[in-house]
């Protein structure tokens, strides 16, 4: 009824619960990306072969398992002490599917015209 199993030196143990209880966005894995390619990448494999996509880099696999496909700095992003810049990425993630690290950037370089 259970499996252990260690990712990049975290170990992990999955229970099998029953038919009852089904995957849920409760339930997630995340991976921090450094580069655009390796975002394509493993938003490509993991929503390959009956997986979905969604909005601000999720997406569900092949199991019905949600992921997030992100970039490393992108909590820098938003926690910028500039409001005005944080609020532009996440405006600009919002309207993504796949996060576009070239987007998030240009968002945040962004002057407004406003004030």
């Amino acid at each position: 009824m259970t499996v252990e199993f260690t990712l990049d030196r975290v170990e992990f143990v999955a229970l099998n619960g029953g038919p009852q209880f089904k995957f849920t966005e409760a339930i997630s894995f995340s991976v921090n990306c450094e580069t655009q390619d390796e975002i394509d990448y493993f938003w490509e494999k993991l929503s390959a072969d009956g997986g979905s996509t969604g909005r601000c880099g999720w997406l569900k696999d092949k199991f019905g398992l949600s992921w997030q496909v992100n970039p490393v700095f992108l909590g820098d992003m938003l926690a910028d002490p500039d409001a005005g810049k944080a609020n532009r990425v996440m405006k600009a993630m919002m309207e993504m599917d796949k996060i576009d690290i070239a987007a998030l950037e240009k968002a945040a370089q962004r002057m407004t015209v406003e004030g």
